[in-house]
């Protein structure tokens, strides 16, 4: 179990040389997961960072599928301690989580620590920045103990919250998802298919430099400027399964532009609710 290091962590994201020379302070985690029904843990297995621990997101992160919640829905608060506390994580442990996604699916640890207080930061460019060999070595991390803690309701938008704030002045709801999922393209993930009318496209893939790091705070004020955020704008960002839009809600905070809120069961909730409109197209509707 490692100690807690306040202040350690200089940002919401670490670059893979801070992380190779303070490593030893921190916990990694590694939850790579994939869409197309690839074993995250397998990707572990085969090569990780030194010392990292692999943090399931259909597990300890996520609560069981449901129509209400969507397909990753918030797990149980003792569900999620318990997980950590097996990873060797503690109370106030600085947490380092990377994926090879570019933060993709990193992005929901670091969102729901950070909900907690906790000290989080994403490997900025995911497990391609790490300078170092890999390992296959998996290691054994003494149990530790991370309190459960409520879910902050200030921290994510319930699906009524959503359709106000679609329509409210001051208020930007933004769709991470793709382009061609948000205006409508039939696809295999989604359960009717456009978007929430209202909802600004902001695929979470533009956050992010060809190199697969994060653009600089100035391109993401710029891009998030044009969407309608300015740091005082009520947001809101949401995906297929409340994940992907996590990158979205780390973009805005590394621009200065506050945290926003996640709504939890994305569009996998409200496309299955049938009395919630849909919007198609490239305009929000």
């Amino acid at each position: 179990m490692r100690s807690s290091a306040d202040g350690l962590l200089p940002s919401p994201i670490v670059s893979g040389a801070w992380l190779q020379g303070n490593i030893a302070d921190v916990a990694v985690a590694d939850v790579r997961w994939y869409l197309d029904g690839r074993s995250g843990r397998a990707a572990y297995e085969a090569g990780h960072i030194p010392g990292a621990v692999f943090l399931d997101l259909d597990e300890g992160l996520s609560a069981p599928a449901s129509a209400t919640g969507g397909r990753h829905p918030l797990p149980d608060p003792q569900v999620f301690a318990a997980a950590l506390g097996a990873a060797g994580i503690a109370d106030g442990c600085p947490v380092v989580a990377y994926d090879d996604a570019s933060g993709m699916v990193a992005g929901r640890l670091w969102w729901m620590l950070r909900a907690l207080g906790e000290p989080v930061a994403v490997l900025d460019g995911g497990l391609g920045a790490w300078p170092g060999p890999l390992s296959t070595e998996i290691p054994e991390p003494a149990p530790a103990h991370f309190t459960p803690r409520p879910w902050p309701r200030e921290a994510f938008a319930t699906i009524e919250e959503v359709d106000e704030l679609r329509r409210a002045a001051g208020a930007v709801v933004l769709d991470a998802r793709s382009p061609d999922r948000y205006v409508g393209e039939p696809n295999a993930l989604d359960p009717r298919f456009g978007h929430i009318p209202g909802a600004v496209s902001a695929p979470c893939a533009a956050n992010l430099a060809p190199d697969g790091a994060l653009r600089s705070p100035e391109d993401l004020r710029e891009m998030y400027a044009a969407a309608g955020v300015d740091g005082e704008t009520e947001t809101v960002a949401y995906c297929g399964s409340g994940v992907s839009a996590n990158l979205d809600l780390l973009a805005l905070e590394v621009a200065g532009l506050g945290g926003g809120r996640l709504f939890v069961g994305s569009w996998s909730a409200w496309g299955a609710a049938p009395e919630h409109p849909v919007a198609v197209g490239a305009e929000p509707g």
